[in-house]
């Protein structure tokens, strides 16, 4: 089955991977890895509710993680996809912490994962200013978006904040990633809860059973892995962390082999092996 839509990426066969974008972003954030990883998986990538191209996220319910991941949940019903494989970037991977605690996930790898702050320590209020002047600095440049995005110093300049070698990015790539923010139906509401520390905090985190990777960026200057890594390491039951060395906020633009090594080592070491019956049957 090959799908390819606004709205959805999905292709490949064997074990289930399930990719979830941060926030502002559509399934296109996983295009530097997509190849690789369809050459070894199903890989499933939904552009996330409220987001350019995805579902419409109802507008008279509360945003936090927990409306978001039933919205997501409902998305993959819809599309025949019961536990698998998740990884899950920024926002994506407070998701795939949230499907994990509905036992939905068959082992999570969190890139730079949101949620790892607590209430009142000021981090939300932080992240929302952040994406509030991301947000307004890319409206202003408007139509020149093109034109800034030509050359690889500027293209590194525009993009310093959420990848350390924005220069490697292909100009239409970047464009791509700048213009689709815009088009973020939910983004004033998210910013808005971010701002009033309401409903965006991970809880509960000792519920999760399956086995987790924390994939934190060396110089990640959205969510510092110093400030959103202590809590997840010491909730989540027998996380294991690695840091990811050179990387920025969106590490499968920084270094894709190194992401896709990652991701498929985990998924690897914890895909049940076939059952003796099963390998009869194939011979």
């Amino acid at each position: 089955m090959t799908e390819i839509s606004p709205a959805l990426y999905r292709a490949g066969s064997g074990e289930p991977v399930l990719l979830l974008h941060g926030f502002t972003g559509t399934w296109h954030h996983w295009r530097p890895v997509l190849g690789e990883l369809v050459a070894r998986y199903e890989v499933i990538a939904p552009t996330l509710a409220g987001h350019d191209g995805g579902p419409q996220f109802a507008l008279e319910t509360q945003l936090s993680f927990a409306t978001a991941t039933d919205s997501l949940e409902h998305h993959l019903d819809e599309l025949g996809v019961g536990t698998a494989h998740i990884v899950g970037n920024s926002m994506g991977g407070a998701l795939a912490l949230e499907l994990a605690k509905r036992g939905r996930a068959r082992s999570v790898v969190a890139l730079a994962p949101a949620g790892g702050w607590t209430e009142g320590d000021g981090e939300a209020q932080r992240v929302g200013r952040f994406f509030a002047r991301q947000l307004r600095v890319t409206r202003a440049i408007g139509a020149r978006v093109a034109t800034v995005m030509r050359r690889p110093s500027t293209r590194r300049f525009a993009l310093r904040d959420i990848m350390r070698r924005g220069e490697l990015v292909a100009p239409a790539d970047a464009v791509d990633l700048a213009l689709t923010s815009l088009r973020c139906e939910v983004s004033a509401r998210a910013i808005a809860a971010l701002a009033a520390d309401e409903g965006l905090v991970l809880k509960d985190l000792e519920q999760i059973a399956c086995p987790v990777l924390l994939g934190l960026s060396q110089f990640d200057r959205v969510l510092p892995a110093e400030r959103h890594g202590p809590r997840l390491r010491r909730e989540i039951p027998g996380v294991e962390t690695r840091t990811l060395a050179g990387c920025g906020h969106l590490p499968m633009w920084d270094d894709t082999r190194l992401v896709v090594r990652t991701i498929s080592e985990f998924v690897d070491r914890h895909t049940a092996p076939a059952s003796a019956a099963q390998l009869t049957a194939q011979s």
